[in-house]
């Protein structure tokens, strides 16, 4: 048996950065797009991953991490087998969650709004700029299904490699993308003594934005 972990003893004090009122621009887009900028630059591993939480009609939840690959004023988009498990359920009800974790910085961003569809032709946009192997590889995954073992899924591969040889793998039809229209936005920096920073933007009916400093 592995020694027990004494995970209540875990500890990490934060004092890299602060975030107030005065510093955080009154665009909540403005600053999720610096604090992407300023991961990278630190070297963030996948600093583009977010936490995507999705939940039933029926209301039974459940997570996972994709990876952000646009984000302008209509929402942060991001794409996926249309038949995955994710996007069933944001088909179903679109309430969405989104959580970034940028440890390198002691930052993470919140968003939570509503899953829209993405256009066809921005799906086209960007499955071409995939790696040939990535577009070969929504041909071959029934994502999210059953698979009876790691063979078929290889076998499914070649046969996709085969069928599309000498030529570039179009979009596959079940094959798209999802845009999370934010309602909120809150931004946390850790600080000492777990007395965080945290900042929620909430969107008003005048199409501006209420920034709101939250207890830690």
């Amino acid at each position: 048996m592995p020694e027990p972990l004494d995970l209540a003893g875990l500890r990490r004090r934060y004092a890299r950065a602060a975030l107030s009122e005065a510093d955080a621009h009154p665009d909540p887009f403005d600053q999720l797009r610096v604090w992407l900028a300023e991961a990278v630059e630190a070297g963030a591993l996948e600093p583009n991953a977010m936490t995507l939480a999705t939940a039933s009609p029926e209301g039974h939840p459940s997570a996972r991490l994709v990876l952000l690959k646009d984000v302008d004023e209509r929402g942060l988009s991001f794409f996926t087998n249309l038949e995955s498990r994710k996007a069933r359920e944001l088909t179903a009800n679109p309430h969405a969650a989104l959580t970034f974790w940028w440890p390198e910085l002691e930052r993470q961003v919140r968003v939570e709004g509503r899953a829209e569809g993405v256009p066809g032709a921005e799906a086209d946009t960007y499955f071409a700029r995939r790696p040939r192997g990535s577009r070969v590889g929504a041909w071959a995954s029934p994502q999210s299904r059953p698979l009876p073992d790691r063979a078929t899924l290889d076998a499914r591969y070649a046969e996709a490699e085969a069928r599309f040889a000498g030529a570039e793998p179009p979009r596959p039809p079940f094959w798209g993308g999802f845009r999370v229209v934010p309602e909120r936005f809150e931004f946390w920096q850790g600080r000492p003594s777990r007395l965080h920073d945290r900042l929620l933007y909430a969107a008003g009916g005048d199409g501006g934005w209420t920034v709101t400093r939250l207890a830690p």
